[in-house]
């Protein structure tokens, strides 16, 4: 019996020592990481690094990295986080901490890239101009991660909701943020040095969004919104409501339409529709202001030749959804009007003689139609048939104007919670914002806005001096004949005013836009206008011309105005005749004027005032043709000496 009682002690003791050893296990393997902390990650050099992350209650932490331990423990909420010491750049390195391992860290320079659509768009976006030199892109010290869109009212987040670092190799490039990627080619090819790119922004987002709480007491409108939409349950009932109508929308306009079951069939006939003139808009066709389904048929011709090699269907952009067939083969939707249409026409859809293409266009509030100016071909191998000109169209069904939804992401400091809050505890090198169109309606209050946004996010970080480096609006819309208001020009003038804040930099691109696109495609020398403010604020090269002159003062001297710049680094660039200024007397009515350099001065006048009191540079949406540069080729920001 005795020795029967000491197996069951021992059996006793063996067990409990596994049990202690798995709750040790288990505690052990309780640790949590933020998305920000992991494989592929890119530390910021130079300075002291902040690891952080969550556990169980008083569970010790250890972190093993570059033959050096730290240690801490977990609070009473599970949190921690450890301080390195500054690290000089390199890489790859691995991590360990506790039993997690975290592989291929790099240490180099962490930019956060934020803003509206025009930050966000990735690289497959602007192929049309970059296809050959992103195909030999393959740099595995440029990594990219993008946030995904999160808003949240009520508190700010602790960690993102998802994203992984991405090397700019080719399986993962054209989902890295175009200006983001040329920015970072600009700066590693200068410095060699891994390049980190924190890309937080959110198309259509207004700046607003992206101001935390205590920047938004500045605005008692602002904040008294935000508190709203964080009210419980509201932000659902206003989802149920909208969700409610538009299904109902939907579903009677696809009962409506006449044309669902079989206008997009190959052999349809066609002989009592109407025809149209492609690409427009349909109410500037004398068709009338009409939201609905609307369908649109062309038949092209192909030679025997040609078939059977791979083929594009382009329809430029359309307003504001559509869904394209080619011989009656549904071959791609898209459902907003932005993106590029590019769809592919799977083999053995085309054949000899003559095909057809329909294309179903939804458009639910204001203008529906093709966006002119852009390309409406089927590609096949190297050759491409023109689909504009004439075509066939005819109504599938009319409806009401369905109210635009409520996009709460981008509500008031609810992009600030949900998508940099998260983020502050990462040391990073600077900031580029590319953002304001969302806000040309209210450009007057855009500048404290702005002022506000980089002092705030500079005391979360913690930086006085953190690099801001914004891009200013490009050209965009039609040009106009006559000088006019503008605020886009007032939101340009807005974004300038903030270059008074001590480490700030701008960038011009009143060159760089597309009159019918408010998402141009050259994004890489928005970037490499970027990279020039980078280097002059950020890497204290001093030798860098960043920017173009910028405007100072007048004299006014009888019919003449006589300008004054300053950074005009190693002066204007020559040029026959000098377009985009404008002058006004005492009736305040602005006439376009001839202007010429001398020296480092501007001289600008208009037969028409004989007493000019002041002038404009490239005040309109589009300042189409206004060439006032360096010889650097940077253009001038666009501004006024009036405030009328």
């Amino acid at each position: 019996m005795k020795i029967i009682k000491k197996h069951i002690s021992i059996r006793k003791v063996a067990f409990i020592m596994l049990l202690t050893l798995l709750c040790t296990v288990s505690g052990r393997a309780s640790v949590k990481l933020p998305v920000l902390i992991s494989d592929g990650m890119v530390l910021q050099r130079d300075t002291k690094l902040k690891l952080w992350g969550w556990a169980s209650e008083n569970e010790s932490i250890e972190i093993r990295f570059l033959n050096k331990s730290y240690k801490t423990t977990a609070d009473s909420n599970g949190k921690w986080e450890v301080s390195l010491p500054p690290q000089q750049a390199g890489g790859a390195y691995q991590m360990q901490i506790n039993d997690i391992s975290i592989h291929d860290i790099l240490i180099g320079d962490v930019w956060l890239c934020s803003g509206q659509s025009n930050m966000e768009i990735p690289i497959r976006r602007v192929l049309d101009l970059y296809q050959q030199e992103v195909s030999q892109i393959n740099n595995p010290y440029i990594r990219h991660l993008k946030v995904p869109l999160n808003y949240n009212f009520e508190k700010t987040n602790d960690d993102l909701n998802g994203g992984s670092w991405k090397s700019a190799t080719p399986e993962n490039i054209l989902d890295i943020s175009a200006v983001a990627y040329f920015f970072a080619k600009e700066l590693y090819d200068k410095y060699k040095v891994p390049i980190g790119l924190l890309n937080s922004s959110a198309g259509g987002s207004p700046i607003e969004a992206w101001l935390s709480k205590d920047a938004l007491k500045q605005f008692p409108s602002d904040l008294q919104t935000a508190e709203q939409f964080a009210q419980v349950g509201y932000i659902d009932s206003i989802k149920a409501q909208e969700k409610k109508i538009a299904n109902q929308w939907y579903s009677t306009l696809n009962q409506k339409d006449k044309g669902i079951s079989d206008w997009f069939k190959s052999d349809l006939n066609t002989f009592d529709w109407g025809t149209i003139n492609l690409p427009g808009y349909w109410v500037d066709k004398g068709i009338g202001n009409i939201n609905g389904s609307f369908w649109f048929r062309k038949d092209f011709e192909l030679p025997a030749s040609i078939v059977g090699k791979p083929a594009v269907l382009r329809l430029g952009c359309i307003v504001d959804s559509d869904s394209a067939y080619i011989n009656g083969k549904f071959v791609g939707t898209t459902s907003y009007q932005y993106p590029p249409r590019i769809y592919t026409i799977p083999l053995g859809i085309l054949h000899e003689g003559k095909n057809s293409v329909a294309v179903r266009v939804i458009n639910s509030i204001g203008k529906g139609g093709f966006v002119e100016d852009k390309p409406y071909q089927v590609i096949v191998g190297d050759e491409s048939i023109d689909l504009t000109g004439e075509w066939k169209y005819k109504l599938g069904a009319e409806m009401k104007p369905l109210a635009p939804q409520t996009f709460f992401q981008y509500k008031p400091m609810g992009l600030y919670n949900g998508m940099i809050a998260p983020v502050i505890d990462y040391p990073i090198k600077g900031v580029i914002w590319y953002q304001g169109e969302a806000n040309t309606s209210k450009s007057t209050e855009y500048s404290a806005m702005l002022s506000a946004l980089i002092t705030d996010w500079r005391m979360k970080w913690n930086r006085a001096d953190l690099p801001f480096i914004l891009a200013q609006l490009p050209n965009f819309m039609m040009a106009k004949e006559q000088p006019s208001e503008s605020n886009w020009a007032m939101l340009r003038e807005a974004q300038s005013k903030v270059l008074e804040i001590p480490n700030t930099g701008m960038t011009v691109n009143i060159d760089l836009g597309e009159w019918n696109d408010i998402h141009p495609l050259n994004k890489k020398e928005v970037g490499h206008r970027l990279a020039l403010c980078a280097m002059k604020i950020a890497y204290d090269d001093k030798k860098i011309i960043s920017s173009a002159p910028r405007y100072n003062s007048m004299v006014v001297d009888g019919n003449k105005i006589t300008l004054s710049f300053t950074e005009i680094g190693n002066g204007f660039a020559s040029t026959e005749k000098l377009k985009g200024f404008a002058v006004a007397g005492e009736d305040k009515q602005f006439v376009w004027a001839d202007a010429t350099t001398e020296g480092d001065k501007v001289i600008v006048w208009s037969d028409k005032v004989k007493s000019p009191l002041a002038v404009r540079y490239a005040w309109a949406d589009n300042p189409e043709g206004a060439n006032l540069r360096n010889k650097e080729g940077l253009p001038s920001s666009p501004f006024r000496t009036d405030n009328w």
